[in-house]
């Protein structure tokens, strides 16, 4: 009798032994799957604020060092959808509406939309065969020249113009010309694209460590960290998120080499409402 209790009470204690263990398996197995989330998160967080400087560096040409274009930083937050897969929730700071019109401001400051013209209709003027339309352009041509001064023709110093052209309107052509006229039309669609590239593009490379099965997705939902003012009749802030989505296949047949980088990024759904 004393020799079962004893083995009841091996068999109790190695059941017990083993259920911690498998506790303690499960438990340790959450913190590494939360600790490769948390690096995703600040993978999407730096990937936004790398989207957002290609964007910068070429509005910062004409705006003050100093101004203030973004609303914040981004932010990201993960989580596991069991049966689905990774969903991550990014903050994104929102370009400052006043930065669009104080670009376009700047921009004509500096007589960079000018300079751009005079350059299309130099362009535009090489191609006309008919004499008289010619001299037409030609008359046109060097009214608006008088407004800005001479431009420099691609290859040569604004220097090399002439004497008779303004400090000002010598400055204007390599600014000009380090500005996509896409950017001064539509900010923060310029900005957009730039953001969106660049979480796309974290998803698919950076994606090797998550718990993420074949089947499942990876989905990152971004949108403007500033929140509607309700004092403000029709204020549109915050209406629009973009949804991007990946199946688990998919970057596993880029990481194995597969399909390549550029077929990876067709692979993801992009959403927007």
């Amino acid at each position: 009798m004393q020799r079962q209790l004893v083995r009841v009470g091996m068999v109790g204690t190695l059941v017990g032994f083993g259920i911690v263990s498998l506790a303690y398996g499960q438990v340790a197995d959450q913190v590494r799957s939360r600790q490769k989330i948390s690096l995703m998160e600040s993978v999407l967080e730096s990937a936004v604020a790398n989207g957002a400087d290609n964007l910068l560096r070429e509005v910062r040409t004409v705006l003050p060092p100093d101004a203030l274009m973004l609303t914040g930083a981004p932010q990201a937050r993960g989580f596991r959808l069991e049966g689905y897969g990774l969903f991550f929730d990014v903050e994104v700071p929102a370009f400052r509406r006043t930065m669009a019109w104080t670009l376009r401001t700047m921009v004509d400051e500096h007589g960079l939309a000018a300079s751009s013209a005079v350059t299309q209709l130099k362009s535009y003027i090489a191609t006309v065969s008919d004499p008289r339309m010619r001299a037409q352009l030609d008359l046109a041509l060097r009214r608006l020249e008088l407004q800005v001064g001479p431009v420099a023709p691609q290859g040569q110093s604004s220097g090399q113009v002439g004497r008779a052209q303004t400090v000002g309107a010598t400055q204007s052509a390599p600014v000009a010309a380090a500005i996509d006229p896409a950017i001064i039309d539509d900010p923060n669609g310029a900005y957009t694209h730039e953001v969106s590239a660049a979480i796309i593009d974290a998803m698919i490379e950076n994606s090797g460590p998550l718990p993420l099965a074949d089947g499942e997705f990876l989905t990152v939902a971004a949108r403007d960290n500033v929140r509607p003012d309700r004092l403000v009749p029709g204020d549109t802030s915050n209406i629009t998120s973009i949804v991007f989505r990946i199946n688990g296949s998919d970057l596993s047949a880029y990481r194995a080499g597969r399909i390549t980088l550029e077929q990876a990024r067709a692979k993801v759904e992009v959403t927007e409402f």
